[in-house]
Formats: C-alpha cells, sequence, structure tokens
C-alpha cells in the first residue's frame, strides 16, 4: 500500500508501507466504516478493475485492487474523506520486470540521473502509474526534490493549474504554510490565479518544468504514466531546494541547538524523514552517476563520438553531466553543514571525486 505524505513547503512524497494480504481476505475487509462511504469506493474501484482487465497479468493488477481498498480505508481514518488525493501506483511494482518493454522514454526526457541512481539500489523508483475515478484530485504541491516531471494519460482528461517558481509565495498564510486547494472560493475571487490553467486529453504529455507549483484534477476516470527525474539541467535546483530543507529543519528545532547532542546530525536525520534525502545521500547520489560517467568517459577512443552503445549518451552529453555534477559538488564540499557530516566512511572522499572530475573536464577540454 502507498499514502501520500506531505512534507516541507508543499512537496508530495510518497511513503511506502507494504503490508501482506492475510489469506482470502476480500478488498472490503481494509475498509474500517462499511455502509454507504465504503460503497462509494468500492463503485469507484470497479472501472479501475474494467480497465486493468486489458492490462498485462491482469491477476497482479487485481491483488493491487485488494491493497487499494485498504489503502482508501487509511486515507479516510487520516482525515481525506472527500477522497481527494489520487491512487499512485509504482510501474515497477505492477507490472514487474516487463513494465520496461511497455513504453520507449523520449529522448528529450532520457537523462534520468534519479531513476539512474535508485535502480542501482534496487529499494525503489520514481516511475509511477497515477489511477483515479473523475472528481478525484491531487492537492497543491511541488515535485520532489524540485525534479522535472512528465506524465502521460493513457485514458482520461485532466485539468492542471500551474505556478511558475515563486508565484507560490503569494499564496502561504500568516503561517508561511500553502494551501491545500487552489480551487478554493478565497483564491478564485482574488488576483491569486494561477498563470496557467491546462486541460490534458488521452494520448497527451505535460512537462513540469523544476519548482513549477502545480494542482491536478481528474476530469474523468483516468489511468497515466508519470516519471519524476533530475539530471545536469536541474541538478543546481535540487541542490539549492535541499539547502532550504535543512535551513527549514534548522530554524524548528533551534531552541534545542545548544542542549541537543548532536544537534547538526539529528538536524540531518529529521531533513531525511522529512523530505526524503539527506546531504549525506546527496552526496552519494552524486557519487553514483558521477562514477559512471567518469567510467563512460574512460572508455572514448580516439576520434569516437559515441560513449557507450548501452548508455545512449554521446561524448558531449557526458561531459556535460561531468561539469554540472562537478560544479555543484564544488559547492557542496564547502558548504558549512556539509563540512559537519561524518565523511569518514565515504570512498572516495568528496575532494577526491571533485578532483577526477576536474582532471577528467581537463583532459576532454580539447575535444
Amino acid at each position: 500500500m502507498q499514502s501520500l505524505a506531505w512534507h516541507g513547503q508543499g512537496d508530495a512524497r510518497v511513503r511506502r508501507e507494504p503490508f501482506p494480504r492475510p489469506p482470502g481476505a476480500s478488498p472490503q475487509q481494509g475498509l474500517p466504516h462499511p455502509g454507504p462511504r465504503g460503497l462509494y469506493r468500492e463503485a469507484r474501484l470497479l472501472f479501475l478493475h474494467g480497465l486493468l482487465q486489458e492490462l498485462p497479468a491482469p491477476q497482479r493488477a487485481l491483488c493491487f485492487l485488494q491493497r487499494l481498498h485498504r489503502g482508501l480505508g487509511q486515507q479516510e481514518a487520516l482525515g481525506d474523506t472527500q477522497w481527494e488525493a489520487r491512487l499512485r501506483l509504482s510501474a515497477s511494482e505492477l507490472w514487474y520486470s516487463s513494465a520496461e518493454g511497455l513504453f520507449t522514454l523520449p529522448v528529450y526526457f532520457s537523462s534520468d540521473w534519479l531513476n539512474e541512481y535508485w535502480d542501482t539500489l534496487d529499494v525503489d523508483d520514481y516511475r509511477f502509474i497515477y489511477m483515479g475515478p473523475a472528481g478525484t484530485w491531487s492537492p497543491f504541491h511541488a515535485d520532489i526534490f524540485r525534479s522535472f516531471s512528465w506524465s502521460v494519460n493513457i485514458c482520461g482528461r485532466k485539468k492542471w493549474f500551474f505556478f511558475p517558481p515563486g508565484h507560490e509565495e503569494a499564496l502561504r498564510d500568516c503561517h508561511g504554510g500553502l494551501p491545500y486547494d487552489v480551487t478554493a472560493p478565497e483564491f478564485l475571487d482574488s488576483h491569486l490565479h494561477p498563470v496557467l490553467e491546462v486541460t490534458q486529453e488521452a494520448g497527451e504529455m505535460v512537462f513540469v518544468p523544476s519548482g513549477w507549483h502545480h494542482q491536478v484534477h481528474n476530469l474523468e476516470d483516468t489511468i497515466s504514466i508519470n516519471h519524476n527525474w533530475v539530471n545536469g539541467c536541474n541538478l543546481a535546483n535540487m541542490w539549492h531546494f535541499l539547502q532550504q530543507e535543512l535551513c527549514a529543519v534548522q530554524q524548528e528545532v533551534s531552541e534545542w541547538r545548544d542542549t541537543m547532542p548532536d544537534w547538526h546530525h539529528h538536524c540531518q536525520v529529521i531533513m531525511k524523514s522529512c523530505t526524503g534525502i539527506n546531504f549525506e545521500e546527496f552526496y552519494q547520489f552524486l557519487k553514483v552517476i558521477a562514477e559512471r560517467r567518469l567510467l563512460l568517459v574512460k572508455k572514448i577512443g580516439p576520434g569516437e563520438l559515441q560513449c557507450s552503445e548501452d548508455s545512449g549518451l554521446g561524448l558531449q552529453h557526458t561531459i556535460f553531466d561531468i561539469s554540472r555534477i562537478a560544479e555543484v559538488l564544488a559547492s557542496v564540499v564547502v558548504n558549512p553543514d556539509f563540512q559537519r557530516v561524518d565523511t569518514s566512511r565515504f570512498l572516495p572522499q568528496p575532494e577526491d571525486l571533485l578532483q577526477q572530475l576536474q582532471e577528467a573536464l581537463a583532459t576532454t577540454e580539447p575535444l
């Protein structure tokens, strides 16, 4: 089961809490309150049953529907009485290893460091299937880590409300919080209307730039495929966002700064819990991508322009990636909060990795 958890400054983060379904358990056993509301949810899921019958291995999909019933019960217990959050599933979970053959990424979205990194961990990814009946919607948010995202409607229609970076600041309340619903009357009757509204039809793809807050409504019963991704073009945005997130955590627990042992370490722990990543894992993310790019550069022969048939990266693209990692890593190693992180077990050390990147750039500069 996957439930939506909202963290930080309006970021959507999926927290997975898998649990086994008891043998012979029915979908309804996950509903804490049987009756009209439970029947409504069950009816809504019937349309998903019909749509999924045409997908590979429908018996696997039906197992997910049973888990979704239980997820909806938890959403209601948490106060989501209007069933406002769309259902979110991982494509890799739904179709297992066969998912890779279902579609081909557009070349413009193929440089995907986020999923490249998480694939090496083999524990998670940021590739999703969203499924939701007409009338369901996702609250106002910006995407995880200030990543890019794209969304393709397999069927159904969506309406998107977009706010460019910075425009969301006018929506904050007296406590600095962002609204849950930007279509509420108090926003519709003011100058704080969305800068951009988009209606997405079946078969159409929507690209969400880094840092754009948005809210999405399903106008019809809808299934879509979605990816979040980071690459050299928005890596600096991710690093800037993580610094902001740590600063927000430090401000929240500042009164214990002088009395709490290892206060800076605890701030990193809290940050990872709220944001999904801290400075240590951000370095590991940079390291994995950097080492893969450095390996590609070493394989380049005289006069070759393609690094590897398997990687799909050209020489200039690989050099670009290395340059962006070096630029951000140079900022990371001098950051005072990163310097407080225990890096004694890091291999290679951040400064050594930065030197390797700079040497690779110097070597490939004539190319």
